[in-house]
């Protein structure tokens, strides 16, 4: 009796190890992929798309910047109200630079660490440069709707960089001719603010005038002092140096108080700039001396569809007319968005690419990029202060 109960209990515990193994398998059997079938597809990524916003948010410059900021957050809800791309939501990150190459090194860091695929702006050129090369050690692209400084597209060390507006030789090229061929100027005063925007356009107006001939001069080049309170000793000297006109390049808050204190002296010659200067800032600081200034901006593109669609969401949003270079900052993050689109990736390459054989429809037209990073599709007019208003001169 004792044999036959040991030898039920061993059968009993074969019984069961047989049955709990023959589970398991079973189990594996139902997890493992079935033989002679492909692999499933990797599920699509949901991951947010990070995109940086950089540039001057606050202090003299922030209506240049601020703008920006405005216009990518209005295309920006538009897009994640439409379900985003490829399903993924853009999530933003904005960081001020006040303008500033020493600020713009840490916020340039900051949004490294906070792992955005491409950054809207910087805004200033000084700060655009001081940047750059935090996010070409990154792989991250930047795309600028402002930062006009030629060397920035044409030294060739910024592949990562691209602008939604046209460069600063383009710029001077048109000052310089407008001032001789069509107010008939001979003899120059250029001046700038010694940054890099302002210094590099100024250089490009006086190399341009020098070459003309026909007994055009420049009798006076001169930087001045950005945040002075005086600059009194410069416009004594455009009024010693018998000059006809004024070309500066820089910002509004120099342009505004040395225009004041020209027009306070009776130097009442044209007074000529640059995008920097064509900014309702301007003409509310310097006021009734603002009239007849004239100054290059981006070309008028109003009357486009996509541009005035901007212009109401931008009213609607904020109860007020957007700024300078929003217009510019719209179409960078539509250019960058439809990369990422185009690429079906966020991959440095793959967008890159995208943005430099794409063509999109944007509020300053049909854009694409060339190799440099400059835009193809865009430009610069002539505007003149007529009536309290930048006016642009066909």
């Amino acid at each position: 009796m004792k044999k036959f109960l040991t030898f039920l209990l061993v059968m009993v515990s074969a019984v069961f190890l047989m049955t709990a193994c023959s589970q398991k398998a079973e189990e594996k059997a139902a997890e493992a992929p079935a033989e002679n079938t492909e692999a499933a597809a990797p599920a699509a990524s949901t991951e947010p798309i990070k995109i940086g916003v950089a540039g001057a948010h606050s202090g003299d410059l922030a209506s240049y910047g601020l703008p920006t900021v405005n216009a990518v957050k209005l295309y920006v809800d538009e897009v994640n109200k439409n379900g985003g791309i490829d399903g993924r939501m853009v999530e933003l990150y904005i960081e001020d630079d006040v303008c500033k190459p020493e600020v713009a090194t840490n916020t340039a860091s900051k949004l490294v660490s906070e792992k955005v695929v491409a950054v809207v702006g910087h805004i200033c050129s000084g700060a655009t440069k001081a940047a750059l090369g935090i996010y070409k050690d990154a792989g991250i692209l930047v795309i600028s709707p402002s930062a006009t400084n030629p060397e920035l597209t044409q030294s060739g060390e910024y592949p990562n960089f691209l602008r939604t507006i046209a460069p600063d030789d383009a710029q001077a090229r048109l000052e310089v001719d407008f001032a001789i061929n069509t107010l008939n100027i001979k003899k120059f005063a250029v001046l700038h603010d010694k940054g890099d925007y302002g210094k590099g356009l100024a250089e490009f107006a006086k190399s341009f005038l020098e070459a003309t001939g026909n007994g055009v001069e420049v009798v006076l080049y001169e930087g001045v002092t950005p945040g002075a309170v005086d600059y009194s000793a410069v416009v004594q000297k455009i009024g010693r140096s018998g000059a006809e006109a004024v070309i500066f390049g820089g910002y509004h808050p120099e342009a505004s108080k040395i225009v004041t204190q020209m027009r306070k002296k009776q130097i009442n010659i044209p007074f000529i700039s640059d995008d920097g200067v064509k900014d309702d800032t301007f003409i509310k600081v310097a006021g009734e001396f603002a009239e007849g200034v004239y100054a290059t901006g981006p070309v008028d593109t109003s009357s486009n569809p996509i541009n005035i669609k901007a212009v109401e969401d931008h009213k609607a949003a904020y109860q007020a007319d957007p700024g300078a270079f929003f217009i510019n900052g719209y179409a960078a993050t539509m250019a960058l968005l439809n990369a990422i689109d185009k690429a079906d990736s966020t991959d440095y390459d793959a967008v890159s690419k995208a943005l430099r054989t794409e063509y999109v429809e944007t509020p300053l037209g049909n854009i694409s990029f060339d190799e440099k990073g400059d835009a193809i599709g865009v430009g610069f007019s002539m505007y003149q202060v007529q009536n309290g208003a930048y006016v642009e001169l066909k």
